[in-house]
This record gives structure tokens, sequence and C-alpha cells, in this order.
């Protein structure tokens, strides 16, 4: 239990407050560029909203000549109680701020939907995330609260961050902020974006002056902060900061274990943040942290996997020999904490690079489906390796993507009936993308249709080009040729786009590229 929650706040906490607020306002007079102040829901953006909000509230009506636009990430696959709790808040905000004639303005940001994560994970079959493939702070936080910062910048010249990071949080935090600090001087400058610059106004902040503030300042808005202080009881967890800085992206290490952070985290081993919702008793959530951990399991489930990258590549994974009671295994090496994989050798072919290809098109495998071959490739030193994954399979994706709506079918939001686990533009980026890797059955209408029992007015101009009859008709031809079915879509695909022009400018440069896919020279 954390201690030292009521101290003297005629003493040393006064005085910090105080301090934090004469400085807030002293930089905000300073100049004319606005602000923009990161709110991700939690306790150190919570206090500094506040001391922002209080700060403009104390300071003459004419002085208030400059912009402080407050912004959340919405990943749109937030935890659901968060998000719902940050919109409301936002909104308390916003009124409360129009009535006090204060020029803040509130303002929630998410992905461009082509870079959402379910059409990276659905749609283009990107694995889910982990520790060292953390695709999703990018695409998700950083690029989407980079670019309001930008649009801003083109619109003023210079933009302030207002952010709630703090030196005592870890030591990586104090090491970043102290690298970007210029003594003297109480902005930093903004290590990727040119034009931006940094403000942590409660930078020396500890925890128990966080929470001493909070829990004893009433919000100008009307928020409960005890009812955050018990959200970080119950789960023992911190908070998913509003990131805005690819440097201190991994100082900001996962928010699996946070409450602030999104339901489908799978960086993390163990969701410590839905558990503690479900055991707080809200067992409505059970079905997102089912699905979460399915999602983790089958992230390297080599039958849900390409056996080639996204650009064709083929590549090779080095396997180690191990000998335990006088049999020979390959040693399947596994990333984190994860116990390593042992498979009797006798259970693989073992065969020499060159003749791969051969190899597949006797045992007719398809490296893009869910075979897996139990073959090992050796090199001319004598080492042995194994095919290494790619993206999921178009068969992985529709199964990901039909559970999904299954979860949403049978969720119950006590407070939304309309809520959503993904949102119907992203179904059809979703649809686009898969037309684009050939599945021209154009199977997600369908697979919507049977899950959910409803149907979406589909774009006419995304009909396929083909029905299944042909289509069959195309594939067979094409084995009895000896042609790749998928490359023959690919090329189709290519002059269908350029289909049209009278110029048809990088048409030989794309068909040239789809013809030299690692994996049709192996």
């Amino acid at each position: 239990m954390m201690t030292g929650i009521i101290t003297d706040l005629f003493n040393e906490g006064t005085s910090l407050i105080d301090e934090a607020k004469e400085e807030i306002k002293k930089v905000y007079l300073s100049d004319e560029r606005p602000w923009v102040v990161g709110y991700s829901g939690g306790k150190d953006s919570t206090v500094v909203v506040q001391l922002v909000f209080e700060a403009l509230v104390e300071l003459p009506k004419t002085a208030l000549n400059k912009k402080v636009y407050i912004i959340s990430s919405d990943t749109l696959v937030e935890t659901p109680l968060i998000i719902q709790s940050i919109t409301t808040t936002l909104r308390r905000i916003q009124e409360k701020a129009v009535e006090m004639d204060l020029p803040i303005e509130t303002h929630k940001v998410k992905p461009v939907v082509d870079q959402s994560f379910w059409v990276n994970i659905i749609g283009k079959g990107y694995p889910s995330p982990n520790q060292q493939f953390r695709w999703c702070t990018d695409r998700l936080k950083i690029d989407p609260a980079n670019q309001f910062i930008m649009d801003k910048v083109d619109s003023f010249g210079e933009v302030i961050m207002v952010l709630g990071v703090r030196e005592s949080e870890s030591a990586t935090r104090a090491n970043v902020i102290r690298s970007h600090t210029v003594e003297g001087k109480v902005l930093m400058r903004h290590s990727t974006l040119s034009n931006a610059y940094v403000y942590a106004p409660i930078k020396k902040f500890l925890l128990d002056d966080v929470w001493n503030y909070l829990l004893t300042v009433t919000s100008p808005w009307g928020d409960d902060n005890y009812e955050l202080h018990r959200l970080y009881q119950d789960s023992n967890s911190g908070e998913c900061p509003l990131v805005v800085d690819k440097t201190i992206k991994e100082s900001a290490g996962s928010c699996g274990n946070s409450r602030f952070g999104c339901w489908v985290c799978t960086v993390v081993n163990e969701d410590k943040a839905l558990t503690g919702f479900i055991q707080s008793g809200h067992d409505w959530m059970k079905p997102l942290l089912n699905f979460r951990d399915w999602l983790t399991n089958i992230r390297d489930d080599r039958n849900m996997r390409m056996k080639y990258r996204m650009n064709g590549q083929v590549y090779f994974r080095e396997v180690q020999i191990e000998t335990k009671d006088e049999v020979r295994y390959v040693n399947i090496p596994k990333k984190g904490s994860r116990q390593k994989e042992l498979i009797p050798l006798k259970d693989f072919d073992v065969i020499e690079k060159g003749g791969l290809q051969t190899y597949l098109d006797k045992h007719h495998i398809d490296l893009s489906s869910s075979d897996d071959p139990s073959v090992l490739i050796k090199d001319e030193e004598g080492k042995l390796y194994r095919l290494g994954l790619g993206p999921f399979t178009l068969e992985a994706r529709q199964e990901i993507l039909e559970r999904l709506l299954r979860v949403q079918k049978q969720l119950k939001h006590p407070t939304d009936e309309s809520y959503e686990l993904i949102q119907e533009e992203e179904l059809r980026e979703i649809r686009k993308v898969w037309f684009k890797h050939g599945d021209f059955e154009d199977s997600l209408p369908s697979i919507y249709e049977k899950t959910t029992g409803e149907t979406l007015d589909w774009e006419k101009d995304e009909r396929m080009m083909f029905d299944p009859n042909e289509l069959s008709q195309l594939e067979m031809l094409c084995k009895e040729e000896g042609i790749d079915f998928k490359l023959f879509k690919k090329l189709i695909l290519i002059e269908k786009n350029f289909a049209g022009y009278k110029i048809r400018r990088g048409l030989m440069e794309q068909l040239a590229s789809a013809l030299k896919q690692d994996y049709l020279h192996l």
C-alpha cells in the first residue's frame, strides 16, 4: 500500500505545486507558440492537464493569447473502460473550458485506417507484436500524435509539447530527459520533430507528490481522482503514456501490464490489465482476455504463418543439434522467456540448399499456406537451417477475423450497446488488402455475414473479377502448365491497376518485380 498520501500540504507539497503552476504560467506567457498537452488517462498526465488548467484559470483573460490542445491517443484497441473514461474526461474538460472561456481544445488522435492494428494483422498478415518486433507503437500512437503536432507546426511555425514525464519513473526515463535538457533552459528540443519542443512541468515530481496533489485538489472538470487511484491499487500497474518521440519509445516500455494500454496487447506474456479488471468484477471482459491469449499463442504457430516474407523473400534460421540419452534433437530457439523446443532430428529431412525447390515440388508444398515442411537445409559448412516465418497465411487471417467478430457479437458492454472491436472502415480496408493478396473469392463479406448474421453495403467497385468456377479452372490450368497460381493472380492485379491509362508508366517495373519474387527462384 502506498504511504505518505496525506502529507503536510502547507510545507513541501504546497510549495511544489505552487512552483509548478508559476513555472507553467511563465512558460505559457513567454511566447506565442501553441501547446499540445499529451493526456493518456493515467495519473501523471492527469496531474499535468489539471495543473495547466488551473494555471490558465489564474491568469488574466487578456493574457490567454494562445491555444492549448489536449490530445489523447485512441489506438482503436484501447481497454474499453479506459477509452470510455478518457472520452468522458475530454468532453468534461472541453465543456468546462468553454464555460470558463479558456483557450483549450480537446482531441483524440487515431491511426489512419490502413495502419490500424486489425488492418495490419488481419489485412496484411503482420504477426502480432512482441518485444523484438513491436511495430504497433509507431503506427498506432507515435505517428498519429506526430501528425497532429506537425499540422500545428505547419499552421504556427513551432509548437510546444507538454508531457507528464518524470525522472523518478525509471533510470532510463531520467537519462532520456537529461539527455534532451539544455542547462538553464526549461524547454527540450524534440529529438525527431523539427520545430517542436518538449516541456515537462512535473519532471521533478515523485510518486507521492503526484498522488498528494490528485487526492487533495479537486478536479476542475469534475472527475473523481479517488477512482483513478483505485484503478492503480487494483492492478499494481503503471500507465501507458502518450508516446510522441521514437527515442523514448523503449523507455516507455510495454503497456500490456497497464490499466491504460491496449486490451489486445501481445507484447507481454500475461495481460495483468484485463485480468485485473475481470478480478475487480468486470466479468463481461472475459471474452477479450480469452481472444488476446489465443492471438498470443498462435503468433509462432508455423501452420498459421507463411514461410517467406511479405516481399517474397525466403530466409533461414540456424538451428542447433543437442544429444540427450543418445538421441539427437533439433533445438528450436524461442524468443523471450519461452522454453526452447526440442524435436528429434529423425523427424526432419535434411537436404542441400540447392535442392529446396525440388523438394517442395516433389511434396506439393505451398510456402504461402499452412504447409510446414519438416525439412532442414544444410549449407557448405554443414550448418543446419530451418525455413523462417513470414506473415499470417490468408487462411489464418480469415480465422482471426471470424473469431474477433464472434467475440464482438457475444460481448455485452455494460454502458455502450454500439461498442465495436473492429470498425466498419477497417473491414472495408481489409477486404481491399485481401483482394490485392489474391483473395479473388472475395471472402470477407461472407465471413462477416456468416458470423454476425448481418450484411454491410459493400462497394460495387470492389467486386471480384472471376466467379468461383472460373477461378477453379484458372487454378487447374496453372497447375497443368506449372505456373504459380499466386503469381498469376498478382500479375492480373497489376494489369488491372493500370487498365484504362493511356500512359502506363511503371507497369513493366511492377511486372518484373512480381516475377522476381524470391520464393519463385529457390
